[in-house]
């Protein structure tokens, strides 16, 4: 992506503290991160399988204070942002596990640690701009903004070393064993995963394109991702410089390849060309792109070929609590920047 270094520059320049400002506000969050996508076993909106940690650190009010408000209506912020985004589909959710779980014949699972630099438009919704936030104490917010995101999804889908004799094979009983399906029972163990991320998804090709047809040139996907972020909350002042806030953030990407999964299958005549003279790589090729061996039958076809729908884009959430702390600045030249 030849644009992002352009658009990392704009959010840096929108972003560094001018020094007119008087005041600059840093605020540190905590919460719980929810992933949209195309993995999940739950039939409502919110994946609750899904929630995984996050965190964030805020810096707030770049704008020129020309008018001397003791707050302002609309201020600008900066974020840099860590979120743990994952999902698998053969862990248990809401009392079902194995073969009833929707997606467990898919059997697809992903992490990814997504950072990500974004600027926000923020609206300050208070009633009084001449009366200090302390002596109001609560206050509503709503921002929008813009940003630059980058992450690797790994997948957990060997039991030790990324080596085809530890590959996980998944049972019509439901459970995850050791050897094939049509191997003895008694000569099949039963094991778990072992819950290590070992294999970078982006490192190899996984899906072709059902716009394009079979022998599409399967290229691996860029861990650049722009997000358009959106939120609102709640800020309660407990003195002038303290606060604690509780928000609620929705981030909506331009990629569908946040988790790996988009399109179709790969067949096996693409992942054999794009592995030429390498069986042992043409093999761990269809096993990552495939993992359970019910998603495809390694050709075009209406029933198998979809692995995930690629005019959904994906998404996350974010709900947190955050302590902030406002830092005194001395008023220096006028901002370029001004409200």
């Amino acid at each position: 992506m030849t644009r992002n270094p352009t658009l990392l520059g704009l959010l840096l320049a929108v972003s560094v503290p001018i020094s007119a400002q008087r005041n600059v506000e840093v605020g540190v969050s905590q919460g719980i991160t929810n992933y949209y996508g195309d993995l999940g076993n739950e039939e409502g909106a919110v994946q609750w399988g899904s929630t995984r940690p996050g965190m964030a650190i805020t810096v707030r009010d770049f704008l020129n204070n020309k008018k001397r408000y003791v707050t302002r209506a609309i201020t600008t912020e900066a974020r840099f942002s860590w979120n743990r985004v994952g999902y698998n589909e053969a862990d248990p959710v809401g009392g079902m596990s194995g073969i009833d779980l929707r997606n467990y014949r898919r059997g697809l699972n992903f992490r990814t640690d997504l950072y990500g630099l974004s600027t926000h438009l923020v609206l300050n919704a208070y009633r009084e701009p001449y009366k200090p936030l302390f002596k109001q104490r609560f206050f509503a917010f709503f921002y929008l903004g813009v940003g630059v995101y980058y992450g690797r999804p790994k997948a957990d889908l060997f039991n030790g070393a990324q080596d085809i004799a530890n590959r996980y094979h998944y049972w019509e009983d439901g459970t995850i064993r050791n050897a094939p399906r049509d191997t003895p029972e008694d000569q099949a163990q039963i094991i778990q995963q072992d819950g290590t991320y070992e294999t970078d998804l982006y490192s190899w090709v996984t899906e072709g394109s059902s716009a394009a047809g079979e022998g599409t040139t399967l290229e691996r996907t860029s861990p650049w991702h722009i997000g358009v972020p959106m939120g609102m909350g709640m800020r309660y002042m407990i003195t002038r410089k303290i606060s604690l806030g509780l928000e609620f953030s929705y981030i909506s990407f331009f990629t569908d390849k946040l988790d790996d999964v988009s399109d179709r299958y790969a067949t096996w005549n693409e992942i054999d060309q794009t592995y030429p003279g390498d069986p042992s790589k043409q093999e761990l090729a269809r096993y990552i792109s495939d993992p359970t061996g019910w998603g495809t039958i390694g050709t075009i076809d209406p029933k198998t070929s979809p692995r995930g729908n690629p005019q959904l884009p994906d998404g996350i959430s974010y709900f947190s609590l955050e302590v902030s702390y406002k830092f005194k600045r001395k008023p220096g030249r006028r901002s370029f920047v001004s409200l």
